[in-house]
């Protein structure tokens, strides 16, 4: 098959042997009846040498467990969707005459199953949603290919965009990095569509969490400022904050002190006053002080400044404890603060920490940074 099995199981630094363990503990949860562990171990060998099909029943315990799509767990390439028969105008009529019925209530759902979607990953982590975000975008893009008139076009590309980038930040957490990068395409195209600067800056800056992430950090300064002239004079406040929050990371990360602080400043002027983190205008953006002060000290901590482990405790005193994905990046930046102090007990004990929390969401994207945390130890 498969390569892509295999490549999933990799980019979790798991052996054969744990997924089967995986497998077997997923199984058990959900009161799921499999192969026992000796017949395991075989059909994990075979269908990575392609020896064996891997059948429905198994796909549907390793998509959610591993995080990954049917095209990446079958290693397949992206296929465009079938197209419409040459004769088929009564079909294409019918999709077109659909489309033409989606109304505003509609898209208010799409954008609610959008937000649920959202809230789960924030809770729960990412790979057990694949099928769901999976289905929703379809659903989404469906409705944008056969909506002929602008009225109707728009506003279902606007929650198409905040869809797409809500997916694309869910492939990168659980290491599908081609898969986020696709989705933030879609993204920002269904934002240009849709007349929407705001979601197209936030498309474009997360994607460049992408290129950091790849070892670019010099291309994602680039990207990341292309972004805020991206939003122009329309953005909130709150998001140029965020913006400038993001800059601050990634100057951070391509050796740009100067630019970081900068960045810092700029974000602490934009940012609105008191607690309410969630922006109206742009629902995927949380920032307040306490999310603010903890991106400080990330920030701080890449260039060496002894003040970052005092923005980060800060941070901590006021994390919301539903944010678990952003709870266990938070334990990762006081390990890095601390290691860069020589302090190499307290960075255990936050590097332990994290790992818990990674482990509850499945996030690959933090795992790989608690072992490279690790190794400095």
């Amino acid at each position: 098959m498969t390569n892509g099995l295999r490549a999933a199981r990799n980019a979790r630094e798991w052996s054969q042997e744990r997924l089967v363990r995986e497998i077997e503990r997923y199984a058990r949860q959900h009161m799921l009846t499999v192969a026992s562990t000796a017949s395991l171990h075989v059909y994990v060998s075979e269908w990575e040498n392609g020896k064996r099909q891997l059948s429905e029943r198994y796909a549907k315990i390793l998509r959610p467990l591993l995080g990954i799509t049917d095209d990446e767990l079958y290693g397949r390439h992206n296929t465009p969707a079938a197209s419409i028969e040459v004769d088929g105008y009564d079909e294409l009529m019918s999709r077109i005459d659909a489309a033409r019925s989606v109304s505003l209530t509609m898209v208010k759902t799409f954008m609610d199953q959008t937000e649920l979607l959202r809230t789960m990953d924030r809770q729960m982590g990412a790979a057990s949603l694949v099928d769901q975000m999976t289905g929703h975008l379809s659903t989404l893009e469906d409705a944008l290919t056969f909506a002929v008139l602008p009225e109707t076009r728009r506003p279902v590309a606007r929650a198409l965009a905040g869809a797409a980038t809500c997916a694309a930040w869910q492939a990168l957490d659980v290491g599908a990095v081609e898969r986020a990068w696709r989705h933030y395409e879609l993204g920002k195209h269904a934002a240009k569509e849709a007349d929407e600067p705001m979601y197209l800056a936030h498309a474009t800056a997360e994607q460049a969490y992408v290129l950091c992430d790849a070892g670019r950090p010099a291309i994602a300064v680039e990207l990341i400022r292309d972004a805020q002239r991206a939003g122009g004079n329309v953005m909130s406040p709150r998001l140029k904050a965020w913006l400038y929050a993001a800059e601050a990371e990634i100057c951070a990360k391509a050796g740009m002190p100067d630019d970081c602080r900068r960045a810092l400043d700029n974000a602490m002027r934009c940012l609105p006053p008191g607690e309410e983190a969630r922006d109206p205008d742009m629902l995927s953006i949380f920032l307040n002080e306490g999310h603010l002060s903890r991106w400080r000290g990330n920030a701080l901590a890449l260039i060496g400044d002894d003040e970052a482990v005092e923005s980060l405790y800060d941070a901590l005193d006021s994390v919301d404890p539903t944010f678990i994905r952003a709870s266990a990046g938070l334990r990762c930046d006081l390990a890095q603060a601390h290691l860069a102090r020589g302090e190499y007990d307290k960075a255990h004990d936050h590097l332990r920490q994290a790992r818990l929390l990674a482990n509850r969401t499945g996030s690959v994207r933090h795992r790989r940074r608690i072992e490279q945390l690790t190794q400095r130890l």
